[in-house]
């Protein structure tokens, strides 16, 4: 998954960087409003993919005294950063533009030049999300889309879908707001289209820092590894009763597990640690991603008591 969300970022990342420079000059030379939002709004999706890469990065530092589970979740901070700049920076600047436009409105010139850029982006974008929905398409699994995205635990992938998304949509804005302002001479549409633009991006903005708050704060793993790993803890001989199982996501390829079980009576300690090893060793051999696995030796009385008033176990029972 690492190198499947690099590759995504660095398409986004080129594609950007390229349009970015094309906007600006079509911007400066038409004196379009909407083509500034719309190379204001390149500049910030390639500061982000930049802030995702340096996120990355910092994410696949090991583990030391003060992080001693790691830096995994670090990717969820930039993300989350990410996030806030395409709120504040890529929304607001387009929105004041736009306001702008509408209060001194004065004609575009050399409107081709405009559409040609336009066009140009769409294309760089267009294959710049088909990268992104690829990447996301092979962990989706038989998930519909927006179940898919809710439970994503790779936010670098669905934070370049979702600016590609918002950027052709830009985009397609942006030329009705030019087409309108150039066919019905009415500058004002030209300003319209980049307010349109700054709400698009801050709709795109308000998404991803709530799915990415969700990571910040600390979600469990999916239905598929909570359900098999309560699967191999139950197969195991000595095993009782599983009187809790957590899961946490420390990162999008590392998952954290706790388990609380009741071990038969007639084991010894040697047993237990036994049956322990093998636990663990049947976890991590079927699940990669988990990357510890703590286990508590309980008796059921005890788990149930220790439990009682605590929210629901993960699998949807009182722990």
């Amino acid at each position: 998954m690492a190198s499947g969300s690099k590759k995504v970022i660095y398409a986004a990342l080129v594609g950007n960087s390229l349009i970015a420079v094309c906007k600006f000059a079509a911007a400066s030379w038409t004196g379009s409003s909407a083509m500034l939002s719309e190379a204001i709004h390149s500049v910030v999706d390639t500061g982000n993919q930049g802030l995702m890469l340096h996120g990355l990065k910092r994410s696949k530092r090991p583990a030391d005294d003060r992080h001693p589970f790691g830096y995994g979740s670090e990717i969820y901070f930039w993300s989350f950063v990410v996030a806030i700049l395409i709120f504040a920076v890529g929304a607001g600047v387009s929105i004041y533009e736009g306001i702008e436009k509408l209060r001194h409105p004065h004609p575009i010139t050399d409107i081709y030049i405009n559409f040609i850029v336009l066009g140009a982006a769409m294309v760089f974008e267009a294959v710049a999300w088909w990268v992104a929905y690829k990447e996301f398409s092979k962990t989706r699994g038989k998930r519909g889309f927006f179940q898919a995205v809710t439970r994503s635990k790779d936010p670098t992938v669905i934070t370049v879908l979702f600016e590609d998304t918002a950027a052709m949509f830009g985009l397609a804005c942006a030329m009705g707001g030019l087409l309108v302002a150039w066919l019905a001479d009415i500058p004002e549409a030209d300003g319209a289209a980049s307010i349109l633009i700054g709400l698009v991006l801050a709709a795109t903005a308000t998404i991803l820092a709530y799915e990415t708050k969700g990571l910040l704060i600390g979600e469990r793993a999916g239905s598929d590894v909570i359900d098999g790993i309560r699967e191999i803890v139950t197969a195991q001989e000595g095993i009782t009763n599983v009187n809790e199982l957590l899961t946490l996501h420390n990162g999008p390829e590392d998952i954290l597990v706790t388990l609380s079980v009741d071990f038969a009576d007639r084991l010894s300690s040697a047993d237990v640690e036994q049956v322990v090893s093998e636990m663990e060793a049947a976890i991590k051999t079927r699940f990669p991603l988990v990357t510890r696995v703590f286990i508590e030796a309980q008796s059921w009385k005890t788990g149930r008591a220790d439990a009682a008033g605590s929210p629901k176990s993960e699998s949807g029972e009182t722990a």
